[in-house]
């Protein structure tokens, strides 16, 4: 009874933590009347320099009566976003030029901070009905449709006036373009795009200054003179006063309210995501011809041949795989260690297939911020009853009795070796100031989706795996281990193994630079369709490559099978760490030391992790291939 309560439990957990994950806040479309009030939302300030994102209001900008932090779920925590009200506040189709926001005397605080966030060239971001602002921009192959930039730049450095110094400058004009898709029955509005262009003015205005309506003369409503780029532009020092002001335009859009996130998403082209699956195609077939021709030749003659044999003289003469049939099931070192990381690899898998399909659908789109995030943490939680069921099988196969003690290393080998080094950066960025620092109260959060949900779950699974009866071996093993006869050196471990690693990466190495780029350069990902066909492909080039190595080097009659096939394919981890090195010195500019040892620090788990995924790939292929082969031929 106690069991079914506590399922029943983690079932309704599981259920409401689903609802709130996949709940699309703000994404159902909205209708807008002629002076409706759009209320400016502001976000993290973001640099692909430092990968340190810094809240709004941390310089000196305009501020609201009250700042309101809008409500934001785990995804969003975890990756710095900070959403919070502004000052801008428009009126739908109602365009006004120079709006005035705020005048603001810089300080020597305030005028460092704005400098280094310019040196570091920091963007803003904000948001309007969901959308983030954009910057439009010229396309690198001269094209006429739309590119945009996500954010603007705090400001630049330049020289002026002929003085060869370099000065910082920073952009306090604003010009909105609002775009809106006009409903033809009703006259409502949906909003399909929001762009500025920002500029650096340096304000004048009539003595005497008044708050609530200055007169500014670079800038003046009355006469339409908009701001200009030939403009002064506002430099940056102590004791510099700066008027912030903006403008609003609204320009009615043939952009449908469901196709308004394709501008955005416009990052590269499909045809170099089609090359890089044809060229993980190409590695699949050629793996696949590999296999085919040892399972339907070499495999086939070698069981017909076995079968055949009449006499005992026959058979001791014979060498290959067959000679290690009393030893290739003898469970290996570390056995339990092993089972800890097939179990973390089936949840790895779960949550990688389910995260896919969900996106596919549409549940995790780029409009959902932090949808992604959110949902791989609460699946790779509920997926621990599939971690500890399976690990549990293994450990029971292998005759292990202490099975808590297995289910212990399960819910926490991966988990807390992630946690510590997350721990420690979140440490690092905490001390940095940074708004991306995840606070107590979501750090408490994660605790408890670990110790109150995963490991119940782990515990869970592996008591219903090992009340199940032990997996019974095709052939019985010897007592007496056999002695291994001495390998050629291409059929040593370390050299097979980090063979084996280099077709799974390469199968996924050119997707994988678009994700490194969504990452770390703050690009939108959204080709599911894409990532999980090459997801597929590397399932199928991690279960080829295993089980290939493992056929030859069982006809070398070395049976110590087990951690060789998780260490196989699990060595395409080490390759995409080197890639990512690679990544990291030819396109990111990251100067600071705290931000490179974030970088690298994030892809050690990231690495990680596609080890104990790959690795638990090509070990359930050689697990099923070896009990295929020892099954089909006679044992006396």
């Amino acid at each position: 009874m106690a069991w079914n309560g506590l399922i029943l439990l983690l079932l309704v957990l599981s259920l409401s933590s689903a609802v709130n994950c996949f709940y699309l806040p703000g994404v159902a479309p909205q209708d807008f009347k002629t002076g409706d009030e759009l209320q400016v939302k502001v976000n993290k300030l973001s640099s692909t320099k430092t990968q340190l994102p810094y809240d709004h209001y941390s310089l000196d900008y305009c501020k609201p009566n009250k700042i309101v932090n809008s409500a934001e779920n785990l995804g969003e925590v975890l990756r710095g976003d900070r959403i919070e009200n502004s000052p801008y506040v428009f009126r739908m189709r109602k365009g006004k030029i120079c709006n005035y926001a705020c005048k603001k005397t810089l300080n020597a605080k305030s005028a460092k901070d704005f400098k280094e966030k310019i040196d570091d060239e920091y963007r803003v971001n904000m948001i309007l009905d969901n959308l983030p602002v954009a910057v439009p921009r010229q396309r690198a192959d001269g094209s006429l449709v739309a590119s945009y930039e996500h954010g603007f730049r705090v400001g630049f450095k330049a020289s002026y006036t002929g003085n060869p110094e370099e000065k910082y400058f920073i952009h306090n004009h604003l010009a909105f373009e609002v775009k809106f898709h006009k409903d033809i029955e009703t006259d409502a509005a949906r909003i399909v795009g929001f762009e500025v262009i920002p500029f650096s003015v340096k304000h004048e205005y009539k003595q005497p200054w008044v708050e609530e309506n200055p007169q500014l003369t670079t800038c003046n409503p009355s006469s339409n003179h908009r701001v200009l780029p030939t403009d002064a532009p506002q430099e940056v020092e102590e004791g510099k006063e700066i008027i912030f002001t903006y403008d609003v335009s609204f320009t009615e859009s043939d952009i449908k309210w469901a196709s308004r996130w394709d501008t955005y998403l416009l990052m590269t082209d499909d045809q170099i995501h089609w090359f890089s699956i044809i060229n993980s195609l190409m590695i699949v077939l050629f793996l696949s011809g590999m296999v085919a021709m040892i399972m339907m030749r070499t495999l086939y003659r070698d069981i017909s041949k076995y079968n055949q044999l009449e006499t005992q003289d026959e058979a001791q003469e014979e060498t290959g795989w067959k000679l290690v049939h009393g030893d290739v099931f003898r469970a290996p070192t570390n056995s339990s260690l092993l089972c800890v990381y097939v179990g973390t690899g089936v949840q790895f898998i779960g949550m990688t297939i389910v995260t896919m399909l969900f996106a596919m659908l549409g549940f995790l789109s780029p409009s959902n911020r932090g949808g992604l995030m959110t949902a791989m943490v609460l699946l790779w939680v509920f997926m621990g009853l599939f971690g500890g069921y399976s690990s549990a099988r293994l450990y029971k196969m292998f005759k292990g009795t202490e099975w808590k003690t297995n289910t212990i290393k399960t819910a926490f080998t991966f988990p807390g070796i992630a946690f510590a080094i997350f721990f420690i950066l979140n440490g690092l960025i905490w001390g940095e100031k940074s708004s991306g620092a995840v606070p107590f109260g979501t750090m408490f959060a994660l605790v408890f989706l670990w110790f109150g949900i995963s490991v119940p779950l782990v515990f869970v699974g592996s008591y219903f795996g090992y009340k199940k009866p032990a997996i019974e071996d095709p052939v019985k093993t010897n007592k007496i281990p056999r002695q291994i006869p001495e390998q050629a050196w291409y059929m040593q471990p370390v050299f097979s193994i980090f063979i084996g690693g280099i077709l799974p990466f390469g199968a996924v190495f050119i997707e994988l630079f678009f994700i490194l780029t969504s990452i770390w350069l703050h690009q939108f990902y959204y080709i599911f369709g894409f990532l999980f066909i090459v997801f597929v492909i590397l399932i199928v080039t991690c279960a080829e490559i295993t089980i290939v190595l493992c056929y030859f080097q069982l006809c070398s009659e070395d049976y110590h099978w087990w951690w060789r096939a998780y260490l196989t394919s699990g060595s395409s981890a080490l390759y995409l760490f080197l890639y990512a090195t690679f990544y990291f010195f030819t396109k990111l500019e990251i100067t600071k030391v705290v931000s490179g040892i974030l970088y690298f620090g994030y892809m050690t788990i990231i690495s990680y992790a596609f080890f104990v995924l790959t690795g638990t790939i090509g070990f359930y292929a050689c697990f099923w291939f070896v009990r295929t082969i020892y099954a089909s031929v006679k044992i006396d």
